[in-house]
């Protein structure tokens, strides 16, 4: 009896220790990571443990913690607290000291005496929270590293700005050209440009400005800006959000295409100081993100709110707006500038890219839409997804959604043995198994895999595939 408890224990053990990285859209800069000639994958593998120099399938790197995309690099935190990064590299956005751009992960050597926990990718720059792999007790067991555009080194360099250095730094958040951390004791500090209000300091200021905490947020305009407890922050391009310990979304910076959900701005195009956005009072918001001039939220109860810019279908609410809609200047510009209802339950995570959004459900199913130019935003081969369109070929339970300038990724764990087995099936995917592979998953139950099967199938045989996974064997070899 004891040898079936351990090998049930065994089992179990194996199961939740494997991960798959998909990345795929837009790869000038190799940022899906991939070695081949194409410029977009429109229908990726799992990113296999060779490319992370793990060739065995229970190594260090065969699980996941986090994922981040950037404008054109991604970063990914393994299980071992390692970070790997890849792309474009013109500011030192990879952290490997130079500025050419790599296209297949490679480990950030300079983090080698770091247990790395996460990772955010700004527009050009990257910044990451980590613990010291050896630590006496007198080290803050959270500390901030920043590199890239902006942050003075293309070497991961310790920063710690305006808090002090016992500060224990929970998450970060990285926009086109500003970066703000959240600590331990819910305060933020903001640094970068701040030509739109964007680090919330209640004036515009030219130049790089350095690190403040944000001590002022305002919750009625007929009151005195308090001190609020944060709880989570995102950066958009020009403009940031953020939650309170109440479940409040707060905004700040630009807001010429709504993004920041107010139905006035104090200053122009621009909202100066962070501001609750008053048309969420009442519901509870436990996520928030942050794209290129568009914003979504989160209910406890897995409700989803969108606002902002819309022209390309970010906002999931079709080719036109309908009700509370603009149209300054006469253009074909239009936006929300407030809070709408866009998947009323279910949704677990959401992801902000550039032009395009993703959220995975809680039933394990992945959506998207927005700009599809190159297969980021969706299944189909469409310029545009107007609504929420499944994204069903990922394989195994989703932890992680990550959208960038014009890619996508998703981080997805095996929790079950059954999850494990389609693992292994879908990373031996080819042109004369496919059918096979196929078959057994839909008469099993694996519709994500039998998805998969179908779509790859298809891909191969438009002849493109074949030099794709050619070109990565060889260079892997090489």
């Amino acid at each position: 009896m004891d040898e079936i408890f351990g090998t049930r224990r065994a089992i179990s053990e194996t199961t939740t220790k494997k991960s798959a990285i998909y990345v795929w859209g837009y790869n000038e800069s190799g940022q899906t990571g991939r070695k081949g000639k194409q410029w977009q994958l429109r229908i990726p593998r799992q990113l296999p443990p060779q490319l992370f120099g793990c060739p065995a399938a229970t190594g260090p790197n065969s699980r996941w913690f986090d994922i981040a995309c950037g404008r054109e690099h991604t970063a990914a935190v393994a299980s071992d607290g390692s970070l790997f990064t890849w792309g474009a590299n013109d500011f030192g956005q990879l952290g490997d000291g130079t500025e050419e751009r790599s296209k297949h992960p490679r480990k950030v050597k300079q983090l080698q005496t770091e247990f790395v926990k996460s990772v955010s990718c700004g527009a050009q720059c990257t910044a990451c929270i980590a613990e010291p792999r050896e630590n006496d007790g007198t080290i803050s067991t959270s500390r901030l590293w920043v590199w890239g555009q902006n942050q003075g080194s293309n070497f991961p360099r310790l920063y710690w700005g305006a808090f002090s250095p016992n500060t224990i730094i929970c998450q970060v958040s990285c926009g086109a050209v500003h970066v703000v951390a959240l600590s331990e004791d819910g305060l933020l500090q903001a640094w970068g440009y701040n030509e739109y209000g964007q680090l919330g300091r209640g004036v515009t200021c030219e130049g790089l400005q350095g690190a403040r905490v944000i001590n002022a947020y305002a919750k009625f305009l007929d009151e005195a800006p308090e001190l609020v407890k944060i709880t989570q922050v995102s950066c958009g391009e020009y403009h940031t959000a953020a939650i309170s310990e109440i479940g409040e979304v707060y905004t700040w910076g630009l807001g010429n295409m709504g993004q920041l959900g107010h139905c006035s701005l104090q200053s122009g195009d621009k909202e100066l100081l962070p501001r609750r956005v008053v048309a969420l009072d009442g519901i509870f918001i436990k996520d928030v993100a942050c794209g290129g001039v568009h914003t979504c939220a989160v209910t406890l109860k897995g409700a989803l709110y969108a606002w902002g810019g819309g022209q390309a279908g970010q906002l999931g609410l079709g080719p036109q707006t309908g009700f509370f809609s603009c149209t300054p200047n006469d253009s074909n510009t239009f936006f929300r500038n407030f809070p709408v209802l866009v998947v009323p339950n279910g949704v677990q995570l959401v992801a902000c890219g550039h032009s395009h959004t993703l959220i995975s459900m809680r039933d394990g199913r992945i959506h998207g839409w927005g700009y599809n130019n190159y297969g980021q935003a969706a299944n189909d081969k469409s310029t545009y997804a107007w609504f929420p369109s499944p994204i069903d070929w990922c394989v195994g339970e989703v932890r992680k959604l990550a959208a960038g300038g014009g890619h996508s990724a998703v981080l997805t764990d095996a929790c079950s043995l059954k999850e494990l087995c389609e693992f292994s099936l879908a990373d031996g995917v080819t042109l004369s198994n496919a059918s096979e592979i196929e078959d057994v998953a839909s008469r099993t139950g694996s519709d994500s895999l039998a998805r998969l099967c179908e779509r790859l199938r298809e891909h191969m045989l438009d002849g493109s595939e074949s030099e794709h996974v050619a070109d990565e064997v060889n260079g892997m070899q090489n």
